[in-house]
């Protein structure tokens, strides 16, 4: 039975179970979790779908789940990610931010690409050597939570430090630091009220090369600190992931 968990009921965790419900993933049953009861309530009542809601991680992990997806926080990651795999469950981690102080490496352990691309070619330049990444994130002030009415640049330093000091909107940079090598990932994020989208810049030196990519992606109307387009990846490598594991399981 394709089974599939999902802790963390606000914005991506919604999009990730309508997703389900429209047949995009193939799945039989969604196990939501969320701390906050009435959330979890609240998007089962909404979805045509089997759906059961449960009260711990422990009731979670009992019910079996092929994969769980994590779209909770980084605090859940911290809390949850070592009982997930004690289980032999393939874990899907959207607050990738978290796994940079942690020292988890496990192949059940699987990063979207999130509101980024080109992260294949990327790790392919990492392994010849890569000198610099530079990321350049700008977002409209309600996504930062401020109120400037001019461009002004809120941050400028390393991948690590704007994950903590950003843990819910700077997940682009802790992708680019696990592509590559943390110390590497120089960041900036601009506060600019002219722009309605995030965008993001990515300019990498390698030993053969230079890359430059970006991207502009509309913010989560419920979520504007979230790209739609990183609920999106963690759809597609759902969909990839249960598919494998399923297919796993009937051999």
């Amino acid at each position: 039975m394709r089974k599939v968990g999902i802790i963390g009921c606000g914005a991506i965790g919604t999009v990730i179970a309508k997703a389900v419900e429209r047949g995009i993933v193939e799945c039989d049953e969604l196990v939501l979790y969320d701390r906050n009861m009435e959330k979890a309530e609240k998007l089962k009542k909404s979805l045509h779908f089997p759906v059961t809601v449960v009260k711990s991680l422990e009731e979670l992990i009992k019910l079996k789940p092929l994969v769980i997806v994590e779209a909770a926080s980084q605090q859940a990651v911290r809390d949850y990610v070592n009982k997930i795999l004690a289980e032999n469950i393939e874990l899907i981690v959207m607050s990738v931010g978290a796994l940079l102080d942690l020292d988890v490496k496990s192949k059940k352990i699987h990063i979207p690409s999130g509101a980024i691309g080109g992260l294949d070619a990327i790790s392919s330049a990492a392994l010849a050597g890569i000198d610099e990444v530079i990321l350049t994130s700008r977002k409209n002030p309600e996504a930062l939570e401020m109120d400037n009415q001019e461009e002004k640049i809120v941050y400028e330093g390393t991948a690590e430090e704007a994950v903590r000091l950003f843990p819910r909107g700077m997940n682009v940079a802790a992708t680019l630091a696990l592509t590559t090598q943390p110390e590497k990932v120089k960041v900036k994020i601009i506060s600019d009220p002219k722009v309605h989208r995030n965008v993001h810049e990515i300019r990498i030196k390698w030993k053969h090369g230079d890359m430059f990519l970006k991207f502009e992606n509309d913010p989560h109307p419920e979520n504007p600190k979230t790209s739609a387009l990183a609920a999106w990846s963690a759809i597609n490598l759902l969909k990839q992931t249960l598919k494998k594991v399923h297919n796993k399981s009937m051999t």
